[in-house]
This record gives structure tokens, C-alpha cells and sequence, in this order.
């Protein structure tokens, strides 16, 4: 009885510790169903409902449950969804926090409850993620701007139309988009935040066409802006064609106006594949105690036009 004792102080003392790690709590057992949190910023952009359609398709393959909340663009709802997972004990989050900086004490919560997070397409600041699984926006920013610089013939203007300022893809791409840049002839004529949204897009254009009417191409960190400041290129008579413009995301819009000859190019960063490797690895973790490659996994972006529209990843 006494080595019987033992050998269950011993056991208790194991999972007292193996609870103390962040993220880190026993796996659940084989008949229990494993639960998994999802939040997204916004499910009025396209590219996070694709995001929550290829996490929802993964997880009936890995015979998991998904409960997919909204934060409606909300940092402090975001937080509250967040607390809510903890509450209702779900054994996993995927989160695409809405700011690097502001979600991180939802991390540091998820934390100290021993739930893992990971991370898609947008990261955080702090806090201990499992994994980050996204497109390498830096570079994706890069070749937006290579490939500008190629349509013109190496010299021009260009307005910039960045995203939400502090979300880590629009500081990402705004940084590879004017490292590029700035090692070109083609100058930065304006640059203004439309927060990745299709109206402000509009708005910012019109506002941006009452002062500046010489430049020969636009770049916007996401499809939803660029989309946008093309209603305000078109109410102002300016031909399809004769400005270069280039998105990020090819939602499906996207890729239909570059079928249709309306926009010149987007860039692919292929969520649903981000999606899918970031739940499959935080199952992993979940159901086997198999840790990822590598804390953070990035896929490279790749420039979309007429001509290779068939390598865009289907979204609908």
C-alpha cells in the first residue's frame, strides 16, 4: 500500500506540475470530443468567413467541434469571447486577434487556463502561442510592389491605401510594400489608412483624387480597398486599364474584376491552407501532445493576374 501511495503522490505531483507550464494541460481522453474556440475579427470580410469555412471543413475531418464566434471588429468583444472559451473549458482557441498589441492579455489568459491558442494570419505582440500559421506579409508587400514597378516600366507614382493600423498584415505589407518601394524609381504619392474596409476604400479615394490626379498605379493592403477606391476611379472617368492596381487577398470580387480586365492583380496568400495547418496542428498538440515544426509557419504570397487566375485558391 505504502509503494501504492507513492507511486500516486508521485502522479499527482507530475500533473500539479504539467499544469504550471502555459498552454500546457493532460490530454483529453479518447472519448471525449475535443472542442475548439474560433475567433476572427470580422465575418463581414470575405477573407475570414473563408478562414472559418476551412477551419469548420478541417475540423469535421479531424472529428473535432468548432464553436466560431464573431468579434465584429471589436477589440474589447474579441476579449470577451475569449473569456467566454475559458468559462466553457474548450480544450483549444484559433484566434486571428484583431491587434497585435491589444489581444495580447486574452493570450496571457488563455495561458494561465492551460488552453493552447494558435495563431492565423494575424499574430501577437506577447503572450505564449502554440503556433502561427500566415502568409509572410512582408513579403507579400514586396512583391505587390515588384510587380508595380515591372507594369511600369520602372517609373511613376503610386498611392498606397494601408489597413488597420496596428494589425500585424497591414504593418507587414506597408513595411514590404515601401522597403521595395523606396529602392525604386516609381515615388509613394500618397498613403492613407482605409482600415481594410470596401467603403472607406471609396471614401479615401474620392478624397485622395480631389488633390492628386497624376499617378499610374494604386496598392491597397487588402481586395475589400482596392475594391473600393475602383468605384471612386470609375465615378471619376477614369478607364479600366489605365491605372495599375493591385489588392491583396483575391476574395472572390477580386478575381472576377481581374477576369473582367478591372483590376490589374491581387496577392494570393492562401487562407484556407493557413487555416487548415493551424488547426490541424493545435489538434495535434491536443489530442497527441505532438508539438508543431516550428512556432511560427509562413506561407508565401503569390502575385494573381489574368494570366495565372487559375492558381488562386477558391474561396466561395
Amino acid at each position: 500500500m505504502k509503494r501504492c501511495g507513492t507511486r500516486w503522490k508521485t502522479a499527482a505531483l507530475l500533473l500539479t506540475a504539467a499544469l504550471a507550464i502555459p498552454g500546457c494541460r493532460p490530454a483529453p481522453p479518447e472519448h471525449k470530443e475535443i472542442v475548439i474556440g474560433l475567433t476572427v475579427p470580422s465575418l463581414s470580410h470575405p477573407f475570414f468567413v473563408c478562414i472559418k469555412k476551412h477551419i469548420e471543413d478541417e475540423a469535421r475531418k479531424l472529428g473535432v467541434k468548432v464553436l466560431a464566434t464573431d468579434a465584429e471588429d471589436v477589440a474589447a468583444k474579441q476579449m470577451a469571447i475569449v473569456e467566454d472559451f475559458i468559462a466553457q473549458g474548450v480544450d483549444g482557441v484559433v484566434m486571428a486577434p484583431i491587434g497585435a498589441e491589444v489581444l495580447v492579455p486574452a493570450v496571457e489568459s488563455l495561458n494561465r487556463a492551460g488552453i493552447p491558442v494558435a495563431t492565423v494570419d494575424r499574430k501577437v505582440a506577447g503572450g505564449d502561442v502554440l503556433v502561427h500559421v500566415g502568409a509572410d506579409n512582408v513579403e507579400g508587400g514586396r512583391i505587390a510592389v515588384r510587380y508595380i514597378v515591372e507594369k511600369l516600366g520602372g517609373k511613376g507614382a503610386v498611392i498606397e491605401l494601408e489597413g488597420t493600423p496596428g494589425a500585424s498584415p497591414a504593418v507587414d505589407r506597408k513595411t514590404g510594400f515601401e522597403e521595395v518601394l523606396a529602392a525604386s524609381q516609381v515615388r509613394l504619392l500618397a498613403s492613407q489608412t482605409a482600415e481594410f474596409y470596401r467603403a472607406k476604400g471609396q471614401s479615401v479615394m474620392e478624397n485622395l483624387l480631389q488633390v492628386h490626379h497624376d499617378f499610374q498605379a494604386l496598392y491597397a493592403a487588402n481586395d475589400e480597398m482596392v475594391l473600393g477606391a475602383l468605384e471612386a476611379l470609375a465615378a471619376r472617368g477614369v478607364p479600366p486599364g489605365q491605372v495599375v492596381t493591385v489588392g491583396y487577398d483575391v476574395i472572390p470580387d477580386a478575381a472576377r474584376a481581374i477576369e473582367e480586365g478591372r483590376l490589374t492583380a491581387s496577392i494570393e496568400q492562401f487562407p484556407g491552407q493557413q487555416a487548415r495547418k493551424a488547426l490541424g496542428l493545435l489538434v495535434a498538440q491536443i489530442r497527441d501532445g505532438k508539438p508543431p515544426p516550428a512556432k511560427e509557419i509562413y506561407l508565401t504570397p503569390l502575385a494573381i493576374d489574368k494570366h495565372n487566375l487559375d492558381k488562386a485558391e477558391v474561396k466561395d
